[in-house]
């Protein structure tokens, strides 16, 4: 049966949301994979101008997406750059901050708890044998590397997850995204590109790769990950002499700025596992299709899945999936399209899809 179950789980965990600018809905199915590795973030309201939307496609476990859904965001929060405006340099800092954070103590007893590798008996002997010391243990206090134990040592979690975010700002839409999940924004029906699927292939991906002393064999980097960015995955990045953006594998994340406008129809936001399937344009002229019909943005998520799923085990529509679907509830301003990059690339261009105009 090697990684698929004999049959597929299809029930799907869906949710929606809305507040006066912004609807959504979000939904999630395992597939036939033999356990679901996904994991998203939904907040309508990161602050009280802000929505913010990410998905996260672990492989090798589920902790590590499982961490980048609880803290990511709130690590775009406490970046100076977001209180000075600058939300593009607060996902990039936050994207790199996910690794720092996961090593030490603290970042093993918290991968321990969200892989579920932490069973009752072995938690019960670890409080008995270790208090941390100099750390709070509700989160307030954002130093990691303070809490001291038995595993202060640890360099980090074998296993990882690509991230892709929409941080949305009043007129602003900032996509930051590592790995080869992908955002889609569909503007009078056209489907563009807002993050480029970050594989080894790639000349720019390549070249880092192997500058930093690591190969590609088959489509993998070091014969193991068919990505090239990636959260996590702390053995592929052990060279101190570099920094992070600059090792075999990098959670560094190309941003995409875009302002919004009155073309913008709806945004998504999905893992590899859709778009193995469809292209985006495909898939936003299935969405707005359903749209005719079905109200309930997660519906639409869900018949997503449905459309994608294979028949049998094995190759494409068999993997975890995972969509968010953000729909603007109204004019978001009176100009015309016009966008801007910063921070390393331009969005991907992958089959017939097209980038947003004015991208550079």
């Amino acid at each position: 049966m090697g990684v698929y179950l004999s049959t597929p789980k299809t029930d799907k965990t869906s949710d929606d949301g809305e507040n006066e600018k912004l609807r959504y809905g979000v939904s999630s199915m395992q597939g036939w994979r033999t356990s679901m590795e996904d994991a998203h973030a939904a907040l309508l309201d990161l602050d009280n101008s802000t929505s913010f939307f990410g998905v996260y496609d672990g492989h090798g476990g589920q902790a590590v997406s499982k961490f980048c859904a609880k803290y990511l965001h709130q690590q775009v929060l406490k970046q100076e750059a977001y209180a000075a405006g600058d939300i593009g340099t607060a996902a990039q800092k936050s994207f790199l901050r996910m690794d720092e954070m996961m090593c030490g103590q603290r970042g093993w007893r918290e991968l321990a708890i969200l892989g579920n590798k932490m069973d009752q008996f072995s938690g019960m002997i670890e409080g008995l044998i270790w208090s941390p010391k100099g750390n709070d243990l509700k989160g307030l206090n954002d130093n990691w590397s303070t809490e001291e134990g038995p595993h202060s040592n640890y360099e980090g979690p074998a296993c990882g997850s690509t991230a892709c975010v929409a941080i949305i700002h009043n007129n602003q839409l900032v996509v930051a995204n590592a790995g080869d999940s992908r955002c889609v924004i569909s503007r009078k029906g056209q489907a563009y590109n807002l993050s480029k699927d970050h594989k080894p292939d790639l000349e720019v991906e390549r070249e880092r790769i192997y500058k930093a002393g690591g190969y590609i064999h088959y489509g993998r980097v070091n014969g193991s990950l068919n990505l090239a960015r990636a959260i996590g995955d702390m053995e592929l990045k052990k060279d101190k002499t570099l920094p992070p953006e600059k090792q075999i594998l990098t959670a560094n994340p190309d941003i995409n700025t875009v302002e919004l406008c009155d073309d913008d129809d709806f945004l998504v936001l999905a893992c590899d596992g859709i778009w193995d399937c469809m292209s985006s344009q495909q898939l936003v002229d299935f969405v707005h299709e359903q749209l005719k019909t079905e109200s309930k943005l997660s519906v639409v998520c869900e018949k997503v899945f449905d459309r994608c799923l294979a028949p049998t085990s094995g190759g494409e529509g068999c993997d975890n999936m995972t969509m968010i679907l953000v729909q603007f509830k109204k004019p978001q301003s009176q100009s015309g399209p016009s966008t801007s990059t910063s921070h390393s690339h331009p969005p991907s261009d992958s089959s017939n899809d097209q980038e947003v105009p004015g991208s550079d």
